[in-house]
């Protein structure tokens, strides 16, 4: 690496690696081998994305923190060099949201919202929580075998929470999951991407305005509230209602499915996991799942709007800015031994929820939901296996967000 700073204008001539990478066919719980060499050899380094442009990729976990919380990296989709991951992601802009504005904005918006995600108020969720699991195990057990892990449980179980926190009936549920496959698959078309987005909107849309019309006891009559009072358009509040519906399926049910992928590959953690009634430890195990897995791969997608010296580099006003956290929660600096499954490592400080202002505001109901879920479904059905083999599963390589389309399982 050089003494002095390069910048990404004085290397364009030198062909780059392309990104996202692919995973090694034989580890699909493992991050890329390419990006290990990346963080091991050139940290902080130039790739070229899908539609020919540029930007930096950033893998190690101190550089990574130290971006994600610097006010000179932007989160704004709408920069025009803003790094979309494929043209349905471009797709996706329909109005503001917490992902994708900056202080002071996003600050307040994210104050809007922040109520019902506290952790108090997650805490005396979990009652309900563990009901839906439970019930949800109850029908699986009454059911047939072998059994879609996806479609009995991993989808139902946060479909149905977000849903009574929402004030969405659950009973539209196949028309959310079908909008979400379409808008959250890097290879769908952008028209059909944009034109599942805004199906989702409207829809989000029309329920706002019955709880304009009739407020209850739930977020969307939060957000109507905002929009009487002139703090939120419509058209924004029906945007964050759609993000947050979005958002709080769709991640937890593929941690939900791959937690469990991984937890049946080592199955001497399952065994740990499955045979204690310490909530530490179930507690530990929830976070050292998402550090290992990172279920939000493909990176962080960023803008410097400042030039950014790190790392003998210089990140120039306007550059696009990867951050690829599926490494980060890999990196030996950070975690040692990171390729070892240890459900009582202690990795709380992981950054699969990213890092400062635009962590994961749901994280305190996903770390419920995955607490209740790894503490109840191995115990009630301890002889839980595959029911077909690893090279077998589809995974959602084109997702994203990780995870597979399909986990048969039997008992």
């Amino acid at each position: 690496m050089s003494d002095s700073p390069t910048t990404m204008a004085e290397s364009a001539a030198i062909e780059l690696p392309e990104f996202p990478m692919p995973r090694a066919p034989r580890c699909p719980l493992d991050p890329p081998p390419a990006l290990r060499a990346l963080q091991q050899d050139a940290p902080i380094t130039k790739v070229r994305i899908w539609d020919g442009s540029t930007a930096w990729l950033v893998t190690r976990y101190d550089d990574l923190r130290a971006l994600l919380a610097d006010p000179r990296i932007s989160s704004d989709n709408g920069h025009p060099n803003f790094p979309y991951r494929g043209p349905a992601d471009e797709a996706r802009r329909l109005g503001q949201t917490i992902v994708t504005t900056d202080d002071p904005e996003h600050a307040r918006l994210r104050r809007m919202i922040s109520l019902p995600f506290s952790i108090k108020r997650v805490e005396a969720m979990r009652p309900v929580i563990q009901a839906v699991v439970d019930g949800r195990i109850d029908d699986m057990l009454a059911g047939p075998k072998p059994v879609d892990l996806i479609e009995a449980f991993a989808a139902p179980v946060p479909m149905l929470v977000i849903c009574e926190l929402l004030g969405v009936p659950y009973e539209d549920h196949e028309f959310f999951e079908t909008s979400a496959l379409k808008s959250m698959t890097v290879g769908v078309p952008a028209v059909e991407a944009e034109a599942a987005q805004q199906q989702m909107h409207e829809y989000v849309d029309n329920l706002l305005g019955q709880r304009l019309a009739s407020p209850a006891d739930d977020l969307l009559s939060i957000l109507a509230g905002q929009v009487k009072d002139g703090q939120l358009s419509r058209r924004d509040a029906a945007t964050m209602g759609r993000t947050i519906l979005v958002g709080g399926f769709d991640t937890s049910a593929n941690m939900i499915a791959l937690g469990t992928l991984a937890l049946l590959q080592h199955p001497d953690q399952l065994a740990r996991l499955r045979e204690t009634d310490d909530p530490k430890l179930i507690a530990s195990a929830v976070e050292e799942l998402l550090r290992y897995l990172n279920v939000a791969h493909g990176g962080r997608q960023r803008v410097a709007v400042q030039d950014i010296e790190i790392g003998g580099h210089t990140i120039q006003a306007g550059d696009a800015v990867i951050l690829t956290t599926e490494i980060a929660n890999r990196d030996p600096a950070a975690f040692s031994d990171p390729e070892r499954l240890d459900i009582g490592r202690g990795a709380r400080h992981h950054v699969a929820f990213a890092y400062g202002v635009h962590q994961c505001l749901g994280q305190p109901l996903a770390r419920v939901e995955l607490q209740v879920v790894y503490g109840t479904l191995y115990r009630r059905i301890p002889t839980l296996r595959l029911a077909t083999a690893v090279d077998q599963i589809p995974f959602k390589h084109d997702g994203l967000v990780y995870g597979v389309y399909k986990l048969p399982v039997t008992w």
